[in-house]
């Protein structure tokens, strides 16, 4: 194979990362080219290791080192509260902001039954599993303001209502800095749904 081969091989594989059009690929390919050997194999070392030693919590699904994620197995944690959401990148955004210290819940995505997603996909049981007989009051629905995402909301309070569990879900509205002339009319409608006392 020659050198044009291998650098295209690489730039494929780059291309294949969620935004990263082939002339970043290219751009990469070239920066990687460029650095010294350690720094490649350091890049090359910390991918191998993602794939080798990370897995999914076998409580909640986020991403952990272990049998557990660092998230379920912090005793200062709210063991009361339940954040539901569709994929492991929405848990660290809402952990980001430090607001929230309860637990989590990852589905691994919504219904969809026109993509053939469908309550066993979620692992929705799962949930229900776990809630059901533990510490939890209150489960807080944070999915997607999209069709996929309601329909799994909905699902959801349905399965949970019977254990007597709080379910709420997130309020939905218009952004913080955003003029409200540009908000489009479900989310102006959301805002309105979702109001709150001022004092």
């Amino acid at each position: 194979m020659d050198h044009k081969g291998i650098l295209a091989a690489l730039v494929g594989e780059l291309t294949k990362l969620p935004g990263i059009g082939r002339k970043t690929a290219q751009r990469l390919a070239f920066h990687i080219l460029k650095q010294p050997d350690e720094d490649a194999t350091r890049l090359a070392d910390a991918i191998r290791a993602v794939k080798e030693r990370l897995g999914l919590c076998r409580q909640c699904r986020n991403i952990a080192e272990g049998d557990l994620c660092g998230i379920c197995q912090d005793p200062k944690r709210d063991q009361t509260r339940v954040v539901v959401v569709e994929e492991v990148p929405t848990l660290h955004a809402i952990e980001a902001t430090g607001g929230y210290k309860g637990l989590y819940h990852v589905l691994a995505g919504a219904l969809s039954p026109l993509d053939g997603v469908g309550p066993a996909d979620i692992k929705a049981q799962d949930l229900v599993d776990r809630v059901a007989g533990s510490a939890v009051e209150e489960v807080i629905v944070a999915t997607s303001p999209t069709i996929e995402g309601e329909a799994t909301a909905i699902y959801l309070s349905r399965l949970i209502a019977p254990l007597g569990i709080r379910i709420s879900r997130i309020a939905l509205g218009v952004p913080v800095g955003m003029d409200l002339e540009y908000a489009d009319e479900v989310t102006l409608l959301k805002s309105l749904d979702g109001r709150r006392e001022i004092a």
